[in-house]
């Protein structure tokens, strides 16, 4: 369904949910339009008995569109899954870790089969959200999602479950039963340029120092004027490539949130340990395109393994980074377009431009913070 301010709420498709029925109904939108809460008002009237979920974004995709003046959403029947909800307030990126513990606790039970996460996207370390979920879950549970988005602001970012989206929010879906089928993909198509670097001063999130310079020193090596004036939106177009050294398979992509001009550090949306290595990245439009392809390929592959779901009835959500968008500007539906060519027709296809993708890593299957990325997490059940 989609919802503007000029047509009120449109439903389509509906296969028998429609004016009711649904158990879930999952929605994003825009900073200004959740706000205003009118949106949800009509989707609660619609759908009286669901439990609403979503956060704002730097766009909303729904198929193979994308749009920024409407709410996009989809309600969901479960026929053989039971699911339980949790939030906490996180009042600073320091309290992320324990916020995600906490979360995991309250969702941990035997048959847990996959999370769903929404978090405000300024107010947290990424990372160490998904370091807390994984340590009270385990690293058997997958784990998807994404920090809320609010365009190339950076200013606000809302969270909503079961009432009004609002900032400093975390909020999960734990889905359990042995009937869900949750997939996964993430996959980037960026490439690195200019020379390897060791983190050499960093705390959490916030990068200090590499190779003993100031972090900032680097960006503004490789910016042009008016790219140095729009920091630190700009940089999302010069992503960081970040490397553990003692596990070379783990590659991290990390994207700006902040910068300090006076400090000369950078704060991204995840960690940046000490002792890795980080090099600059940039791409072309065909690269992430083909990244946004790997990542819905990803996706089905899961779906198609023996025991899978129903591929023509479930959902796919996809989360890609805002900085995607505005790097390839008009040609956005192209890599929406990508990632949905490999999916299942029959699935409905929504999302959003977030500030971080939450999925199992490609490689080492651990869950992690990725940006950049794009990410799809599809929702299928089995019918026996």
């Amino acid at each position: 369904m989609s919802w503007s301010p000029d047509r009120g709420l449109s439903l389509s498709g509906g296969g028998g949910l429609a004016r009711g029925g649904a158990d879930l109904v999952l929605y994003f939108g825009s900073r200004a339009m959740l706000a205003q809460s009118r949106c949800l008002d009509e989707v609660r009237q619609a759908f009286p008995g669901a439990m609403l979920f979503g956060c704002s974004a730097g766009g909303q995709i729904a198929g193979d569109d994308i749009s920024d003046d409407a709410l996009s959403a989809v309600a969901i029947k479960f026929d053989h899954t039971r699911f339980r909800a949790a939030e906490a307030h996180i009042a600073d990126a320091e309290q992320s870790r324990d916020r995600g513990l906490a979360l995991g606790r309250e969702l941990a039970a035997p048959d847990l089969a996959g999370v769903l996460v929404l978090s405000d996207g300024l107010n947290v370390n990424g990372s160490e959200l998904v370091a807390g979920l994984v340590g009270a879950l385990g690293r058997d549970v997958p784990i998807c999602g994404g920090l809320a988005g609010d365009g190339a602001a950076f200013e606000r970012t809302l969270v909503g479950l079961g009432g009004d989206a609002q900032s400093h929010v975390v909020a999960a879906i734990g889905l359990y039963g042995d009937r869900i089928r949750v997939g996964y993909g993430s996959a980037g198509g960026w490439e690195v340029f200019g020379p390897s670097r060791n983190v050499t001063r960093s705390r959490g999130n916030v990068l200090m120092e590499l190779d003993g310079q100031p972090a900032l020193d680097l960006y503004e090596r490789y910016l042009g004027p008016e790219d140095l004036r729009g920091l630190p939106g700009t940089a999302l177009r010069f992503p960081l490539l970040i490397r553990n050294p003692e596990c070379t398979r783990q590659e991290l992509v990390r994207t700006v949130l902040a910068i300090d001009r006076t400090q000369r550090t950078m704060t991204f949306a995840g960690d940046v340990p000490k002792g890795w290595t980080a090099q600059l990245m940039r791409s072309s439009f065909d690269r992430l395109a083909d990244g946004a392809a790997s990542a819905g390929a990803q996706a089905r592959a899961m779906m198609d393994a023996p025991g899978a779901g129903d591929p023509e009835n479930g959902v796919a959500i996809l989360i890609s980074c805002i900085g995607r968008r505005l790097m390839m500007g008009q040609r956005i539906v192209d890599e929406i377009e990508a990632a949905n060519a490999n999916l299942p027709p029959g699935l409905a296809k929504l999302g959003f431009y977030s500030y971080g993708e939450i999925s199992p890593h490609a490689a080492t299957g651990f869950c992690e913070l990725h940006n950049q990325t794009m990410t799809v997490m599809t929702l299928s059940e089995t019918a026996a």
